[in-house]
């Protein structure tokens, strides 16, 4: 089913991209067991990191989003291709801190206030692009449209948003982003704000079975919104045993030689899926031959 919708102005001075992200973050949960506070957390990064990766131009591009704060959760990492298909991990997946003054989730309390988001594009270049910019919130969102305003001159608006049943299973999730060329007029930009005031919280808008589609022409409405794609995207891990292999050769002669001394199998967890791969001591020895 189509997840993700992306709509334009008739005068393309404006779009707006909306993603249905509940069947992605529900993934998140079953895979990393996390707390409803990291949930809400990981689930808003990784439906930001599908949106921006969706928007990359190469088919083999790919974006990574990563927080390095000072809460509780430690490193929070998304990781998008340019078919919007999204991975993500964190390093403590168990967090538990009361409910904000509004009596929400506080991601920021979670997450951290103080610290830095990295914007790490990898379009195919000898070298990534990588962008690295204070948090602003902690709050994600806010960080995300201070990202483009800061590091791409590009007026963005960023919703996420993650509802979270009493039993920890995901009750709606989902974001969308809408952006500003450079020739946007006055009046364009006083519709979208005036759009932007009378809209519900984006989980809200999922829980009541809003569509993207509908949500994406909310946001631009009054300006002839056109559409421009839609797509299916979902939480995808990419990772296998050759992959694995690489990273074990990268240890080096000594590591290994060091790792199949032990005599015992050697068990390699993927950090995003949680798969595991076993290595035999022979089969580490072997990985040698490759160096």
């Amino acid at each position: 089913m189509k997840n993700l919708y992306r709509a334009i102005t008739a005068d393309g001075s404006a779009f707006a991209a909306v993603l249905d992200a509940k069947d992605i973050v529900s993934e998140i949960e079953k895979i990393h067991k996390p707390s409803a506070v990291v949930t809400a957390g990981l689930g808003r990064l990784s439906i930001a990191a599908s949106l921006m990766g969706y928007m990359l131009k190469g088919e083999n591009d790919s974006i990574t989003l990563r927080i390095d704060a000072d809460g509780p959760t430690g490193q929070l990492v998304a990781v998008a291709d340019s078919r919007g298909n999204v991975k993500s991990c964190v390093t403590n997946p168990i967090v538990e801190i009361p409910l904000n003054d509004r009596g929400k989730l506080d991601v920021a309390g979670a997450v951290g206030r103080n610290g830095n988001l990295s914007v790490i594009k990898d379009l195919g270049l000898k070298e990534p692009y990588v962008g690295v910019i204070p948090l602003v919130s902690g709050e994600i969102a806010e960080d995300i449209a201070n990202y483009y305003a800061t590091s791409e001159q590009i007026p963005t608006v960023c919703s996420l948003g993650v509802l979270i049943n009493p039993d920890l299973s995901v009750k709606s999730a989902g974001g969308f982003l809408v952006q500003l060329l450079p020739f946007a007029d006055e009046k364009c930009i006083d519709v979208i704000e005036k759009n932007l005031a009378g809209l519900p919280p984006i989980s809200k808008l999922f829980a009541d079975g809003i569509t993207p589609e509908e949500i994406a022409l909310k946001l631009l409405d009054g300006l002839d919104p056109e559409p421009l794609d839609t797509a299916e995207v979902g939480y995808k891990c990419d990772c296998s045993r050759e992959r694995t292999e690489k990273i074990l050769i990268s240890l080096g002669e000594k590591e290994l030689s060091d790792i199949a001394a032990e005599g015992k199998d050697t068990t390699v967890c993927c950090h995003f899926c949680d798969k595991k791969y076993i290595f035999t001591p022979q089969e580490i020895l072997n990985l040698k031959k490759n160096i």
